[in-house]
């Protein structure tokens, strides 16, 4: 295995590692700047490979904010490795999920960012978005890159596969058949309007965890993945409810 490097918008890089025997990609995104910023840490078995892709770019000792989307394994499994490796580094994630979680999993005290607090790194500003449940997880959210209208999305739009680093190619097709494997996605009233509010940022790139970076028409791509949850949503609705009785 190896981690490649790609830059999929100006000065943010994805650093991605492709696993062939569970066919699945973990990417992380470098955003190099005068306070560097590196959103998803990676599992742990992964951080040798990782932070040595980091160090081809730059000093890993340089990193300041660790940040990533929710508490699990593949989006925050070695934060106390980074955290060991750049000691000037914070890990910043949403308030709620500080309080409920990384406040005690972090080896020092992180930032509790509101929803809408910016990161500024220099020449770049990084907006917190809270989107509990969306895709899942109580303490979810995003960031997106003001400076570069990218939205790093996490596990939105999750593929099965080794994918390039950046695609114009629609990614819905890839993203259902992931879901329709893994079931991850909470579906809820709030599922959709969530995705059509990050749909009115009008993203240019959208930064995939797993699976390519894209390029095509993002806010149609966000827009596309809402109503495909909608309807799905609509099903299960309809499937718990089960056939109405007739009226006497």
């Amino acid at each position: 295995m190896e981690t490649q490097i790609g830059e999929i918008a100006s000065g943010i890089y994805r650093l991605s590692t492709y696993i062939p025997e569970a066919d699945f990609m973990f990417n992380q995104f470098l955003v190099v700047d005068e306070e560097p910023l590196l959103f998803h840490t990676g599992l742990r078995a992964l951080f040798p490979l990782v932070s040595a892709a980091v160090s081809q770019i730059m000093p890993v000792e340089q990193l300041r904010w660790i940040t990533f989307g929710h508490v699990e394994a593949d989006e925050c499994g070695s934060m106390n490795l980074w955290l060991a490796a750049a000691p000037h580094a914070q890990v910043a994630h949403g308030a709620m999920g500080c309080t409920v979680s990384v406040n005690d999993l972090a080896d020092r005290l992180p930032r509790a960012l509101q929803d809408g607090e910016v990161i500024e790194t220099g020449s770049h500003r990084l907006r917190r978005i809270e989107t509990p449940h969306v895709p899942h997880g109580w303490d979810a959210g995003l960031f997106y890159d003001e400076s570069t209208s990218t939205l790093l999305c996490g596990d939105l739009f999750t593929a099965i596969g080794k994918s390039p680093t950046q695609t114009a190619h629609e990614i819905i097709g890839p993203a259902l058949a992931a879901e329709d494997t893994f079931g991850a996605t909470c579906l809820t009233p709030a599922t959709a309007p969530t995705l059509r509010s990050l749909a009115e940022l009008e993203p240019q790139t959208l930064g995939l965890m797993h699976g390519p970076s894209y390029a095509g028409d993002c806010a149609q791509a966000l827009r596309d993945l809402a109503g495909a949850y909608e309807v799905r949503l609509e099903a299960e609705g309809a499937r718990w409810q089960g056939p109405r009785l007739p009226m006497d």
